[in-house]
């Protein structure tokens, strides 16, 4: 058609869409400069990088590093502590090369983040145990091999299972794989990244988000850059300097792009991601350093709840792992056992009252009270005590003979 002489083609489309880029296609939003699954990416090492996540492994691995852990001989209805050879492997040094802390602390470790740890059983001779080596677990392949499952550690050396002990956060279906605990809450973790981003970009630019100019739009992509930079070096003037203002050409306006980090609640939902964090290892706030909600009965509670239901039951975790591999089904009334009393060594008065109840009540004789805490035996404190105030009820009747029928 013609329109004031000039020949104008009209254009037809099937669609109002962007015949470039369709408004259905996955990459719509990267033809504006976004993306829509531009969440910071997941992995171990930048998970490590939110204080929370960091906190949980270090402190979970940490304090189940610390539990004394000893290997005893049941004799009889009794049972005696095992001195040298393998109690010094597992309460000292597993090798010459790791200690007992840094290995079992480097174990957890590997159960919190990829979400299993794994150490090799070295043995000189059937049934003696020569040295414990720590394992990587991104560097092993778990497969079975008939009905016998295998540990293929750095593409050559194959392990049975016997001679590798092997604690997981949580088995899949197949029996060989594991959950990771940073896995399964990627997609907390990478919120949490992602808003500290955004907090450390927004504070960097001297709190100033991100602005959009309003106003007669400059003739032409070359104009409009020009335009840009001006703002850009005033803003950035106005930063430097310490100026309250900065001045924009005369009908236009710098509007913010975004939200108000306030106004989202920025601060309130990095505190619940903390929570979310906490729910991922089943480890109470207090742990993580969130008081919140702390008070004293309440932080008093959650500390039974760390040793009752979340250390407890790693350490059984790893003592059936160790009785299993070191000693065999038939473990000849060997085993080990954490003491988990270690909790207590920061509390002084709490372990000192119950110290003294036991050798009160005939439960520890005092040198099996002093030996707890490594303090040396004295002449006479082999023998169990008990209060001589304690007498039948019947007995106050006669002065407190205990023979009264």
């Amino acid at each position: 058609m013609k329109l004031f002489g000039l020949e104008i083609t009209r254009e037809t489309r099937a669609s109002p869409e962007d015949p470039r880029v369709p408004v259905s296609a996955a990459n719509f939003l990267q033809f504006f400069g976004q993306s829509a699954g531009n969440m910071p990416a997941v992995t171990i090492d930048s998970a490590l990088t939110v204080p929370a996540v960091n906190a949980a492994v270090s402190f979970l691995s940490g304090t189940l590093a610390n539990l004394p852990l000893h290997s005893y001989r049941s004799t009889g209805a009794d049972s005696q502590r095992i001195t040298g050879g393998l109690q010094i492997l597992l309460n000292e040094a597993p090798n010459p090369e790791w200690s007992s802390f840094g290995w079992r602390k480097y174990f957890w470790q590997q159960v919190f983040t990829g979400g299993r740890g794994l150490s090799w059983i070295e043995r000189s001779a059937p049934g003696v145990v020569a040295n414990i080596w720590p394992m990587d677990p991104a560097r092993t392949i778990i497969k079975r091999q008939g009905l016998m499952k295998v540990y293929q550690f750095d593409g050559s050396k194959e392990y049975p299972a016997a001679d590798v002990i092997d604690v997981p956060f949580m088995l899949k279906p197949d029996g060989l794989r594991s959950y990771s605990p940073i896995l399964n809450g990627a997609k907390t973790i990478s919120l949490a990244l992602a808003m500290s981003d955004y907090a450390s970009g927004f504070f960097a630019g001297g709190g100033v988000p991100p602005l959009a100019l309003s106003g007669p739009i400059p003739a032409g992509p070359d104009a409009m850059k020009r335009a840009n930079a001006d703002i850009k070096r005033a803003i950035e003037a106005a930063r430097s300097n310490g100026d309250a203002y900065m001045p924009i050409p005369s009908g236009y306006d710098l509007k913010a792009v975004g939200f108000d980090p306030a106004k989202g609640q920025m601060t309130e939902a990095m505190r619940f991601l903390v929570e979310e964090i906490a729910r991922l290892y089943n480890l109470p706030p207090v742990f993580l350093q969130d008081l919140t909600r702390g008070t004293f009965s309440n932080t008093e509670q959650q500390d039974l709840h760390l040793t009752k239901h979340l250390v407890a039951q790693w350490a059984k975790a790893l003592e059936d792992e160790l009785n299993l591999k070191l000693f065999g089904q038939k473990r000849n009334a060997r085993f080990v056992e954490h003491n988990l009393d270690g909790l207590q060594r920061g509390d002084f008065k709490s372990r000192m009252d119950g110290m003294a109840q036991a050798v009160q009540s005939g439960l520890l004789t005092p040198n099996e009270g002093r030996a707890l805490d490594n303090r040396p035996a004295q002449d006479g404190g082999d023998k169990l005590f008990i209060q001589g105030a304690t007498v039948p009820l019947a007995g106050q009747q006669n002065g407190g003979a205990t023979n009264v029928p």
